[in-house]
């Protein structure tokens, strides 16, 4: 599970937050492995956040197969970085969830997930 700080005024309190994803593992009879913080350290980039870093460490190592996650804007803000994360997903039979903008990797629809990512990387002659 991956938890970042969201501002008060925007949404919940980081405990907020990390209580309502605990609430849906149990939900979905998830077992948490460990919640994974990078409190206060902007989500723009993949590479300056410790907890996350550990986080793909584990993935890698097989210790997690889901990163539930809030929003998707507390996982990543770039998109690059997204197509990025979901290919490294997909090479260790990991799904991202994100509760609030229903991102399911797990699902049906992960394909039309990857596609519309991907046509963010196209330009226009």
């Amino acid at each position: 599970m991956l938890v970042q700080k969201i501002k008060r005024g925007n949404g919940f309190s980081l405990g907020e937050q990390e209580e309502k994803l605990k609430a849906l593992c149990k939900y979905k009879d998830y077992k948490i492995y460990k919640v994974y913080k990078d409190a206060g350290i902007s989500a723009k980039d993949m590479a300056n956040r410790p907890a996350f870093q550990q986080m793909l460490e584990d993935m890698k190592a097989g210790k997690i197969n889901y990163i539930v996650a809030y929003k998707l804007d507390r996982v990543t803000r770039s998109v690059r970085d997204l197509e990025v994360l979901i290919s490294e997903l997909e090479k260790h039979n990991c799904y991202l969830i994100c509760d609030r903008d229903d991102v399911n990797t797990s699902s049906a629809n992960r394909k039309i997930f990857r596609k519309d990512a991907n046509s963010s990387f196209t330009t226009r002659n």
